[in-house]
C-alpha cells in the first residue's frame, strides 16, 4: 500500500485535474447554446435554397449546369472532411476518420483515385497520416465559421469538377442530431441529384433573369456553398456539446477517484494508527 504522503500529492493532483475539466465543461455549454442557435439560424436558408434547387434539378431548361450532369464513370473523387481543430471532444473525430477510412476503402476497391479537402486540424493531420493528396486546406476556424474562409478552399473541389478532373464529390462531418447524440454522415456533394434537393414543391419553372446560364451558375455555386457552410455549423455544435460530456464524464470520474483516494488513504491513517497503539500496549506489557 502506499504510503500516506504518496496518496495525499495523488488527491491533490487529481483535484487539480478536476477543476480544470470541470471549467472546460462550463466553457463547452456556454459555447454549445451559441453554437446550437448559430447553427438554427442558417437552416431556414438552407432550406429555402434547397428548394429552389429541388424545382431547377427537376425543369427542364435550356441550360444544363455541370453540378448537375451525372458521369457515366466515376474514376476520380473528391473528399471535403470536416473536423475540428482541438481535442477533448470524446469520438467525434475518430468517429469521422473512421467512416472516412471505409468510404476510401470502397472506392479504392473500384479503382477510383482521391483527392482530398481538410477542414479542421484534425482532419488535416488525418488525411495527411492516410495518404489521401491534399489539394486545399483550412484550419484556425475558431467556434464562428466565416463563409469568405471556407470558399476558397471548397472551390478548388468544385472547379475540379466542372473541368472532368472529378467525377464525383463528397463531404463528410459530424451531424448534429442532440446534446447527447452526433453523427459522422457522408453525404454527396456532387453531382446534385434530386434524391439530395428532395421532390419539388410543385411540377413549374422558373423564369429567368437574364438568362438561364447566369442564375443556375450563381445560384448553384451558392447551393453549394450553403450546404459546405451548414455542415461545418453542424460540426462546430456537435463538438462543443461532445466536448461538454466528455468534460464532465472526466469530472465524474475524478470525483470517484477521488473518494477511492480517500478512501484507501484512511485505511493507511487507520492501520498506522493501530500500529501504533499496537506498539504502546506492546511495550507497556513489556515494563
Amino acid at each position: 500500500m502506499a504510503g500516506s504522503k504518496e496518496i495525499r500529492t495523488k488527491i491533490k493532483s487529481v483535484e487539480n485535474t478536476r477543476k480544470i475539466t470541470k471549467a472546460m465543461e462550463m466553457v463547452a455549454a456556454s459555447k454549445m447554446r451559441k453554437a446550437q442557435e448559430r447553427m438554427r439560424a442558417a437552416r431556414p436558408y438552407g432550406e429555402k435554397i434547397r428548394s429552389v434547387c429541388a424545382n431547377l434539378s427537376h425543369a427542364n431548361p435550356d441550360y444544363k449546369h455541370a453540378f448537375l450532369q451525372k458521369r457515366a464513370e466515376v474514376k476520380n473523387i473528391g473528399v471535403i472532411m470536416v473536423t475540428s481543430d482541438k481535442g477533448l471532444c470524446g469520438g467525434l473525430n475518430t468517429n469521422a476518420m473512421r467512416l472516412v477510412v471505409n468510404k476510401v476503402k470502397e472506392w479504392e476497391a473500384t479503382g477510383a483515385k482521391l483527392q482530398g479537402t481538410a477542414i479542421g486540424n484534425k482532419g488535416f493531420g488525418f488525411l495527411q497520416r492516410f495518404g489521401v493528396p491534399l489539394v486545399s486546406h483550412v484550419i484556425g476556424l475558431g467556434d464562428k465559421p466565416h463563409l469568405e474562409k471556407l470558399i476558397g478552399p471548397v472551390k478548388i473541389q468544385l472547379d475540379a469538377f466542372a473541368e472532368g478532373k472529378v467525377d464525383a464529390v463528397y463531404l463528410v462531418y459530424t451531424k448534429f442530431i442532440n446534446t447527447m447524440k452526433q453523427e459522422a454522415v457522408c453525404e454527396q456533394l456532387l453531382p446534385l441529384t434530386g434524391v439530395q434537393l428532395g421532390a419539388p414543391d410543385s411540377s413549374w419553372d422558373y423564369l429567368y433573369e437574364p438568362d438561364a446560364k447566369s442564375v443556375l451558375d450563381e445560384l448553384l455555386v451558392r447551393y453549394i456553398e450553403a450546404i459546405v457552410y451548414q455542415a461545418v455549423s453542424e460540426n462546430i455544435a456537435s463538438e462543443q456539446s461532445a466536448r461538454m460530456v466528455a468534460m464532465k464524464s472526466a469530472s465524474d470520474n475524478a470525483k470517484k477517484v477521488i473518494g477511492d483516494l480517500k478512501l484507501t488513504y484512511n485505511k493507511a491513517r487507520q492501520a498506522a494508527i493501530t500500529k501504533e497503539l499496537s506498539e504502546i500496549v506492546g511495550g507497556a506489557a513489556a515494563v
